[in-house]
């Protein structure tokens, strides 16, 4: 059991590859929290996932744009689990869009989201990491936090936001018992891409050199590494788990 005891949080935790992530935890004996908004299946999934693992599985309503929210969140883990030893910032949306078609509201939103609160969570979760003198975070990135891609001017602005910022949690928190490490995933087979049609299905597994997707299981493996203390020396980098996707764009 490579997390047995940890308590952990994940954010978008209700579907797609937090969900996934979930699980992975559970498997390896830790306890969950899933936090997402109040519309999601996180109560339903965490009551099913609660009795199926001997580790607890909690489900806390949160909106990573409210910082009132997302301090109760951290506040209401600490008081149910005793601790904060890990944590997946994985909440974000996606935008697609020409640049001159981004309006003020649509860009503010995918920042607020997919950066801002990103950062919300991990100032929260470093409050309690530090008292403790440990703990993991890991932010979801993109390939798009490292290469840029048109008609995603938002989208990619945060995630590269993410990333650099990871770097610099990492600098900060290195010496107090704390890393902060982030993963890029290529295009994953989530309920997210269930819209799309066939045409742009092939387009996007075309893009990587294994020529195919990645599936939820390979994000949640990563990330059960990088939160594990199997990664004990490692914060303050970008694992990007893209199928090649960047291999050959350097």
């Amino acid at each position: 059991m490579r997390l047995q005891g940890k308590n952990i949080l994940v954010t978008g935790g209700a579907s797609g590859i937090g969900l996934a992530s979930v699980e992975r935890c559970l498997e390896e004996g830790a306890n969950l929290v899933i936090a997402d908004l109040p519309s999601s299946e996180g109560d339903k999934r965490a009551r099913e996932l609660d009795a199926k693992h001997s580790g607890r599985c909690l489900f806390v309503p949160v909106d990573v744009t409210s910082t009132a929210e997302v301090d109760a969140l951290l506040d209401k883990m600490q008081a149910e689990l005793g601790s904060v030893d890990g944590v997946f910032n994985n909440a974000g949306i996606g935008n697609l869009g020409a640049s001159t078609e981004v309006t003020d509201d649509d860009f503010h939103k995918v920042i607020d989201i997919n950066l801002t609160g990103v950062f919300r969570v991990a100032r929260a979760a470093l409050r309690f990491m530090e008292k403790q003198g440990s703990g993991s975070i890991v932010n979801c990135a993109s390939i798009l936090g490292v290469f840029g891609q048109s008609q995603t001017a938002a989208y990619t602005a945060a995630k590269g936001g993410v990333v650099n910022m990871t770097r610099t949690l990492a600098l900060e928190y290195a010496t107090k018992g704390i890393r902060v490490n982030s993963i890029g995933p290529g295009y994953i087979d989530t309920p997210l891409l269930e819209a799309l049609d066939d045409e742009m299905r092939q387009f996007l597994i075309d893009l990587h050199p294994m020529k195919r997707l990645g599936r939820p299981e390979e994000i949640a493996n990563a990330f059960l590494f990088l939160v594990s203390d199997e990664a004990s020396f490692v914060t303050g980098t970008n694992l990007l788990v893209d199928g090649g996707f960047t291999a050959g764009k350097s």
